[in-house]
C-alpha cells in the first residue's frame, strides 16, 4: 500500500526511476491480476461534449494504476471513494468528492483504499473522439517522450 512520505522525500528523478521500473516489471507480468488497459477490473468509459474529452475510470478497492504522462494540465475528479495517489511531488490521500488541477508531466501512481470512480477531463479543442488518437495527443509513455514533445512544442 502506498502510504504518506514521513521522513525523508524521494527527489524527482528517484520517484521517476523507480515508478518506471515498477510499471515495466508489473506491464511484463503474466499475473493475470495484473490489468493492462480497459478491463473489467478497472473499466473506462469516454465522453465528450465541445471541446472537452471526458474519461471515467472504475477503480475496485486494493486495485492500483500506474498513468501515462500528460502532456497538458487537466482537471481530475474522484467521484466516490477513497485513493493514494503518489507523483513526483509526493504522497497524497484524497477522499470523494475532490478535484485536483493536475500539472502536465507527471506520473502518477493511483492505489484504490475503497472502490472509487476516478475522472479525468482534458481539452479537445478538436473534438476528436478516436480514443488512440486521445491518448497519443494528450500522453507520453516515457519521460524521454515527454521531454521531446515540450522540447518541440515549447514556444520562444
Amino acid at each position: 500500500m502506498l502510504k504518506p512520505l514521513e521522513s525523508k522525500a524521494l527527489s524527482n528523478q528517484e520517484f521517476k526511476s523507480i515508478v518506471v521500473d515498477l510499471e515495466n516489471k508489473l506491464l511484463a507480468s503474466d499475473n493475470p491480476l495484473v490489468v493492462k488497459g480497459n478491463s473489467e477490473t478497472f473499466p473506462l468509459t469516454h465522453s465528450f461534449s465541445e471541446g472537452v474529452y471526458i474519461r471515467e475510470m472504475s477503480m475496485r478497492q486494493g486495485g492500483l494504476v500506474i498513468g501515462k504522462i500528460h502532456n497538458k494540465s487537466h482537471t481530475w475528479f474522484l467521484m466516490k471513494g477513497s485513493i493514494i495517489v503518489a507523483n513526483e511531488n509526493g504522497v497524497e490521500k484524497y477522499t470523494a468528492p475532490t478535484y485536483v488541477n493536475a500539472i502536465s508531466g507527471a506520473k502518477r501512481v493511483i492505489q484504490a483504499l475503497e472502490d472509487s470512480v476516478f475522472i479525468n477531463v482534458h481539452p479537445n479543442p478538436d473534438n476528436i473522439t478516436d480514443i488512440t488518437e486521445l491518448e497519443n495527443l494528450l500522453t507520453c509513455d516515457s519521460y524521454e517522450e515527454y521531454k521531446e514533445f515540450k522540447d518541440k512544442n515549447t514556444k520562444i
